[in-house]
């Protein structure tokens, strides 16, 4: 399985050296550090890493998360917390199908001392708990161990893969987009845009979209910004007259690309050897 780890702002060399070495463990060999506080090959580092010093001085940095997640299909978030925004976090063995059935999935980890912020959270389409007694502080490498064992070593017969879902790139693209056409309408204001979002990223990170169904869906938030301009200019919310001796009129939606990738879904939504 091609499971990337991702540890967000690690905080000391020996905890990312001992997550390398974990990794290594159950299998994994992506590691990707967004924005890290210390040097990841510093000497305490690659002794914690023993016979993964190679996966070790393979790490790509990255500054954002998002940047981290750009290729990647699937993003898993992991909390010992419960979020009022968010949902809840699930047993990890209950997201094993999910990520198996992944092209690209992501296991992502906060920093030592708060874990993953609610923002972080947010570009995850699943998050996930490990359970533990009644002191649930687990070290950053022992988490790693534990969930890469569940997706990597637990086991379950695998899925067959059918379908390949959007990069996390062009979904946080295409939230951008639905953000700028519910300020656009009037849907959100500025104070409640955030929570309004959230809600919104909830709903279609659970739809799983693929790549051809995330444009589909922008080329109807296009249709939205074009007639809403258009009606601006026209100063009518009234539809245009046809006219077939005009050329035509009829914004974003109406060109091939929409075609395309509406074809596209169809495609997608036939059984496998039928389409």
């Amino acid at each position: 399985m091609n499971l990337a780890v991702v540890l967000v702002s690690p905080k000391t060399p020996g905890n990312i050296g001992s997550a390398a070495r974990a990794m290594l463990n159950m299998g994994a060999q992506d590691l990707r550090l967004v924005a890290p506080r210390c040097d990841h090959l510093d000497s305490q580092a690659v002794a914690m890493a023993v016979h993964a010093a190679d996966l070790l001085r393979g790490a790509r940095i990255y500054p954002t998360l998002r940047e981290a997640l750009a290729d990647r299909d699937l993003s898993v978030g992991t909390s010992a917390r419960i979020r009022a925004d968010l949902p809840a976090p699930q047993h990890p063995a209950q997201a094993r199908s999910l990520v198996r059935a992944a092209a690209a999935p992501a296991l992502v980890f906060g920093p030592e001392e708060t874990g993953l912020i609610n923002s972080d959270l947010e570009q995850c389409q699943v998050t996930v708990r490990v359970p533990t007694g009644d002191y649930a502080s687990l070290n950053l490498a022992q988490a790693v161990l534990l969930v890469c064992y569940e997706f990597l070593q637990g086991v379950e017969e695998q899925p067959e893969r059918t379908r390949k879902t959007a990069t996390r790139e062009e979904m946080e693209s295409m939230y951008g987009h639905l953000h700028e056409a519910m300020q656009l309408i009037g849907y959100t204001d500025a104070v409640r845009a955030r929570h309004t979002l959230r809600l919104w990223r909830a709903l279609l990170d659970r739809a799983l979209m693929s790549s051809a169904e995330s444009r589909l869906f922008r080329g109807l938030l296009r249709q939205v910004q074009w007639k809403v301009e258009d009606a601006a200019t026209r100063g009518t919310t009234a539809p245009r007259r046809a006219d077939p001796s005009a050329p035509q009129v009829g914004g974003p939606a109406a060109d091939d690309l929409a075609q395309a990738d509406l074809e596209q879904v169809e495609a997608d939504q036939q059984p496998t050897g039928q389409q």
